[in-house]
């Protein structure tokens, strides 16, 4: 984690804070977020702040260059040195790797560390030249401004990718009252509940049975694990969505939702229009869509959409779980666009969410999966394991606590919007359910059970 917990909730997000509303002028509360940006990001890799700079002004410039007489050369040059620059940083080793196994070589793999939100802010960065190439309106002739809106700490290393045009005026012109203050810091307490007391509880359900030998793993322990996963990663995903918004939001800035409850889709295709909003956006908008989209026949249509989720699971990671992963909903994406699933007899039905949670379940037991040989493991243990792995039976069993039976139950409620059709209009009990919360995360960050967010290795 860039900094530690403790020191980022106790110290710098509160004197950020503070100083930002002791400033006067836009001009200098854009100064202040963006050194604080910059200390933010350098506090746990200073060795790789100038390649953040580097890139930052790669698009700079090339937004120059879009919004001018050479737009063709502005894109083509942002377009090579951001993924130029994310293919040697994140890809070397496993393209390497690759050659090697293939063709028997046994070429040096570099090691390179990868940087903490290369992907997010190398597909931000991309979005400014693409869009100011579409509308020449958009440019900005600030280097600070630009920097700003890349850098901006409360989504600057897991997200959500924002885009410019949404986030611009306020770059310039920003207002922040009581309400807005308070409505901000109640979704940061939202998203670091589902952090702390949501997604590490699962976690650690998860790591026990993904940590077990291939043996041992059985039915039982194999699909507790599998759903557990699937819990985790979405409270922590959307859980740290959920502090960006909050805190963008306690600066005056509104950032677009990521989550959308997509454990409620009933078809795969729904559930994309709902997880990871931002980055199905991205895609959509700067890779489906230029590729031809729907509009050159079906055939066309279903190679796109492979493209697509083939590029999306390797966005994630440089393994081969994480192409699969995508190429995993990507087929079923397209075998529901083909009929051959019937998503329209499916979609708001009962059996629709089983189907579509089966299929989720599946994909993100292969995401966690270190290797293709663990995820076989797992995939053997969850529909031929029966009575085998009575060691992955007696470690889930014991930590079958009510704890964390109760925080199962609460978590498979919460996933779904259930909670959000009883809204509670009492902004007395809102404030005390919001302290009561902060003083929980408060107690189990005391105990030392904080773990990084998922999505900081993207």
């Amino acid at each position: 984690m860039v900094f530690s917990s403790a020191i980022f909730l106790f110290c710098f997000l509160p004197a950020v804070f503070l100083l930002d509303r002791l400033l006067r002028g836009v001009r200098l509360k854009n100064l202040l977020l963006l050194v604080a940006s910059l200390i933010f990001y350098s506090f746990g890799q200073p060795v790789y702040l100038p390649l953040l700079l580097i890139s930052v002004l790669l698009n700079y410039l090339c937004g120059l260059l879009a919004a001018g007489k050479h737009a063709k050369l502005g894109v083509a040059l942002a377009v090579a040195g951001g993924i130029g620059m994310m293919a040697v940083f994140k890809y070397a080793d496993f393209a390497l790797g690759t050659v090697n196994s293939l063709f028997g070589t046994s070429l040096p793999l570099p090691g390179i560390t990868l940087p903490i939100g290369i992907s997010f802010f190398t597909f931000q960065g991309l979005s400014y030249v693409i869009d100011v190439y579409r509308d020449r309106t958009l440019v900005s002739r600030s280097f600070i401004k630009v920097l700003l809106y890349i850098s901006f700490f409360p989504q600057l290393i897991a997200g959500p990718i924002v885009k410019y045009h949404d986030i611009e005026k306020e770059i310039d012109a920003r207002q922040t009252n009581p309400r807005e203050t308070a409505l901000g810091i109640r979704r940061f307490i939202c998203g670091l509940s589902k952090k702390l007391l949501l997604s590490n509880a699962m976690g650690q359900m998860a790591d026990a049975v993904f940590a077990l030998p291939a043996g041992e793993i059985g039915m039982f322990a194999g699909w507790m694990g599998a759903i557990c996963y699937t819990l985790q990663i979405y409270f922590d995903f959307s859980g740290y969505s959920d502090m960006a918004i909050g805190m963008g939001r306690m600066f005056g800035f509104h950032f677009l939702e990521n989550f959308n409850y997509p454990y409620a889709s009933t078809t795969i295709q729904e559930f994309w229009r709902r997880w990871h909003i931002s980055l199905s956006t991205w895609f959509r908008d700067y890779l489906y869509i230029p590729l031809g989209g729907n509009r050159k026949g079906r055939g066309r249509t279903w190679i796109n959409r492979f493209i697509v989720f083939f590029t999306t699971g390797l966005w994630h990671g440089a393994n081969w779980t994480f192409v699969l992963w995508g190429l995993w909903h990507g087929a079923f994406s397209v075998l529901e666009d083909s009929g051959v699933i019937p998503q329209k007899r499916l979609k708001g039905r009962v059996l629709g969410h089983v189907y579509t949670m089966l299929v989720v379940v599946l994909g993100f037991t292969l995401f966690r999966a270190e290797s293709l040989s663990q995820a076989g493991a797992m995939f053997a243990a969850m529909f031929t394991g029966v009575g085998l792995g009575w060691t992955g039976t007696a470690t889930v069993c014991s930590l079958l606590t009510p704890a964390f039976l109760l925080t199962l139950f609460l978590a498979l409620l919460l996933c779904v919007p259930i909670a959000k059709r009883l809204p509670v209009k009492n902004e007395s009990i809102t404030l005390a359910g919001s302290l009561a919360l902060l003083a929980l995360c408060m107690l189990n960050l005391s105990a030392g059970t904080f773990n990084p967010f998922i999505y900081f290795q993207f």
